[in-house]
């Protein structure tokens, strides 16, 4: 690919339209089966914490250590594919994944746990390679769109939600940590022969121009990195830790058998995921920034009932005590929590695109996002 060429199929997505649909596509599946097994904690945490005993805090932190380390991976990582494209960078992260997910299998005290689950994190990082991957094959008007749907593959918690039960009744709990490190070499391999370099990357070979780290780093001293950054924390990063609790709390709270639960969770992060396209087109509409706020004003509402406690109230009757009791129910709590997901799901792509109409990088915004 000569320079020109590189050139004509960023700024206008002319010629090469198959290689950028084609990318878009692998770059979608890879994250989607990333994410999957970024999020099985959210499933075969539930058996983990029956067999080790552990405690409220104990879970949470279990859940909670593969995402930690995927939030602070991605602007190491984001630096990276700016430097050496998102083809090799996406595919060693995968092949680098299966290794500590296949080790999980084998782990039994908490410890082990632990710290295997801050090297299965760097699922999470997948991110922050696809978006700038995905981002460097399309023009600016097309964008908003494009990381629409490579966000889709935010439906990888579906995945789990849905495979991952299946698969304890089947074969075991550690069978799941098995199956996805091998479904993820098989991904990585085909990610590797359907996909080609980086356009981006061809232009800055031939030029020898690759970006300073100080000129990577520039954004984090700019007001705006960080207000975009508050508005991802909420719509992915409460997406995420809806995600990974909600089975649980299915099970806790409404008395659901775990597969029930995470059946039920679907209804949540299924929808989410797949809706990103819709709020990529809608922000390339409407403006990623008014398309916010409305998640926003939507999120507050079914929040604020979400969060309501079970309430008790007592009336003294002349005939005697009436007694009315105000619950959100698991029904309307799914209704709710589904619009919850919705919204987030919208919210996801218009903040990317309300990041595009203005030059800073992705890497410091994804890092914000849990």
């Amino acid at each position: 690919m000569t320079t020109d060429t590189a050139k004509t199929t960023v700024s206008t997505g002319g010629p090469d339209k198959r290689k950028q649909y084609t990318v878009l596509g692998m770059n979608t599946l890879a994250f989607t089966v990333n994410f999957a097994v970024w999020t099985m904690f959210s499933v075969i945490g539930i058996r983990i914490k029956s067999e080790l005993g552990l405690n409220e805090t104990e879970f949470g932190l279990l859940v909670a250590t593969p995402i930690l380390t995927g939030s602070l991976t991605r602007l190491p990582l984001g630096i990276l594919t700016d430097r050496f494209g998102g083809r090799i960078v996406f595919f060693i992260q995968m092949l680098l994944v299966a290794i500590p997910t296949y080790g999980l299998a084998f782990a039994d005290q908490y410890w082990q746990y632990l710290v295997i689950g801050l090297f299965v994190g760097l699922a999470g990082g997948s991110f922050a390679i696809g978006i700038a991957y995905t981002s460097a094959w399309f023009p600016k008007e097309k964008q908003g769109t494009a990381m629409g749907i490579f966000g889709a593959g935010n439906a990888g918690a579906a995945l789990t939600n849905l495979a991952a039960p299946l698969i304890i009744v089947a074969l075991g709990w550690r069978a799941v940590p098995q199956i996805y490190s091998v479904a993820m070499v098989v991904m990585a391999v085909v990610f590797w022969f359907f996909t080609y370099p980086d356009p981006l990357r061809e232009i800055r070979k031939q030029t020898n121009s690759f970006p300073k780290l100080s000129d990577q780093l520039a954004p984090l001293v700019e007001i705006r990195v960080w207000r975009f950054g508050l508005a991802y924390y909420f719509v992915f990063g409460g997406f995420v830790a809806l995600a990974l609790w909600l089975p649980k709390y299915y099970v806790t709270e409404y008395g659901l058998d775990l597969k029930t639960a995470a059946f039920i969770t679907m209804i949540f992060t299924l929808p989410s995921g797949l809706v990103r396209a819709l709020g990529g087109w809608l922000s390339d509409k409407w403006g990623g920034d008014t398309v916010t706020w409305l998640v926003f004003w939507v999120s507050i509402v079914c929040l604020f009932f979400l969060s309501y406690p079970p309430t008790t109230f007592i009336i003294h009757g002349l005939a005697g005590d009436v007694t009315l009791e105000i619950a959100v129910g698991v029904i309307l709590f799914t209704v709710l929590i589904f619009v919850v997901g919705i919204a987030q799901g919208i919210g996801r792509a218009s903040t990317a695109a309300w990041r595009i109409t203005t030059p800073i990088t992705w890497a410091p915004l994804a890092a914000w996002s849990v």
